[in-house]
């Protein structure tokens, strides 16, 4: 298991504001374990924090609005995509004011003051969230595909009625290249739509500096002259259409890279580093963030994912390993095999055959398996994850103390596989071990329960 990882020092960065113009100051801390992203509004009375999770957001015109209470912060998308892409899990962000500065209308300068920085591992291990059927968001011609992939790979298709900016798509196969192909890649906007972006009160601050803009409609030399001047932007002709900014293009695809590290940014919402592809047509921060705000729904509605199980991977330990820890013999040894066994977490399997000893008392004509076999079974995962703890567990047993809060929530039949999944609350202490775990069938949690187990020396 891949362990949580935060900043080693913090950072700052100074800029103006996309939308107010302000000007702003942002700061990056360290922060603890299962601390996620929040962001402090350090200009406002009491400092309210706001969490960067998918259900505080509250707009998306030009940019992502995150909001909690009467405090808001928007233009979030470029820095949160640089955490995520440096598989950054907790930080806690500084800002003087209502949004983020732009710098240059890219990730490139967050990328690099994270580089500078550094990362630390954390003793906690990640908590991903992982794509295990396909997940869809579609409207008015937008359409966000999820599918299972072992790691997170994206690739966005965008489409324009423009005789500048062409279709474009980019991909990302590796978050590894994102300093190299994605963080450097600027906003873009069509000169047609910044008259109304400034009567909506918005991009005071943009200029030919932190945004790609794109002239394909003409315009009388008159209005383009009005507006450069509104925009205390140099005058261009009117009669040639292109790009209108200072710097060229770093990547010819650049607005469709763009779009990839906006819908990286919004996709950083979840709370949880994400394993999928992601396949985006016409992306925007609007169809993004409802992505993100449709998995916080399945991340809340199942506190924990089931594990995942290829039956063609070979186990971690098979059924002879497991009696060399175990004294459980037939018909009692109610652990198949182990998947895997991190730090904190231990995954386990067994197979229900109608030929289950049990089954011949516990509704022969309607086999089922017990729920107290259900619990024994967790408890034997969680031995193993405890003795596994200890140099030469041979010498050792684990005894169940204590079960708590024990839920069934659905029947265990023959022909079923159940994964087991038991995590450590805390620390051993003294012997003692604290664990939360499951019983699921396919994506369903069927037993849930809370161990105290004690590890005792054998005479």
């Amino acid at each position: 298991m891949s362990k949580q990882k935060t900043l080693k020092n913090s950072f700052s960065l100074e800029g103006k504001g996309l939308h107010t113009g302000l000007n702003i100051k942002i700061t990056f801390n360290p922060a603890p374990e299962n601390h996620g992203y929040k962001i402090r509004r350090i200009d406002l009375p009491e400092q309210p924090i706001i969490d960067a999770l998918a259900e505080n957001v509250v707009a998306t015109q030009r940019g992502t609005v995150l909001k909690v209470k009467d405090a808001q912060v928007s233009t979030v998308e470029h820095a949160l995509a640089a955490l995520y892409a440096f598989g950054i899990d907790n930080c806690l962000i500084e800002v003087n004011a209502p949004e983020f500065p732009i710098l240059d209308g890219s990730a490139k300068f967050y990328a690099e003051e994270i580089q500078k920085a550094g990362i630390a591992d954390q003793k906690e291990d990640k908590d991903y969230y992982v794509v295990r059927n396909r997940i869809e968001y579609k409207h008015e011609g937008t359409s966000i595909v999820l599918l299972p992939d072992d790691q997170l790979s994206m690739l966005t298709l965008i489409d324009f009625d423009s005789a500048v900016l062409p279709n474009q798509y980019a991909t990302l196969n590796n978050l590894a290249t994102f300093t190299e192909e994605i963080a450097a890649c600027r906003t873009f906007v069509f000169v047609r739509e910044i008259e109304p972006l400034l009567k909506n009160n918005l991009i005071k601050g943009g200029d030919l500096d932190n945004a790609i803009v794109i002239y394909d409609k003409e315009l009388p030399q008159e209005e383009l002259d009005k507006l450069a001047a509104t925009m205390n932007q140099p005058t261009k002709s009117a009669a040639k259409l292109g790009y209108l900014n200072n710097k060229p293009l770093v990547f010819d695809n650049e607005p469709a890279r763009h779009k990839l590290l906006d819908l990286l940014g919004d996709l950083s919402l979840i709370g949880k580093p994400l394993k999928g592809k992601v396949i985006a047509t016409r992306p925007g921060h609007t169809a993004n963030t409802e992505m993100a705000k449709k998995i916080r729904k399945d991340i809340k509605r199942q506190e924990v994912q089931p594990p995942v199980y290829d039956p063609n991977k070979e186990p971690l330990l098979d059924v002879n390993k497991i009696k060399q820890l175990l004294p459980h013999r037939y018909p009692f040894l109610l652990v198949d095999k182990v998947l895997e066994i991190s730090g904190k977490v231990v995954v386990g399997v067994k197979n229900i055959t109608a030929n289950e000893p049990f089954f011949q008392g516990h509704f022969p004509e309607e086999p089922v398996m017990p729920g107290v076999l259900l619990v024994e079974a967790m408890a034997q995962t969680g031995g193993i994850l405890v003795l596994s703890t200890v140099d030469d567990p041979k010498r050792y047993s684990t005894y169940f103390m204590k079960i708590d809060n024990v839920k069934f929530r659905q029947k265990v039949v023959p022909g079923d596989t159940v994964l087991f999944r038991l995590e450590l609350l805390t620390e051993i202490r003294r012997g003692c071990a604290y664990m939360k775990g499951y019983a699921f069938v396919g994506d369903k949690i069927v037993t849930e329960a809370e161990f105290m187990a004690q590890i005792v020396k054998n005479k």
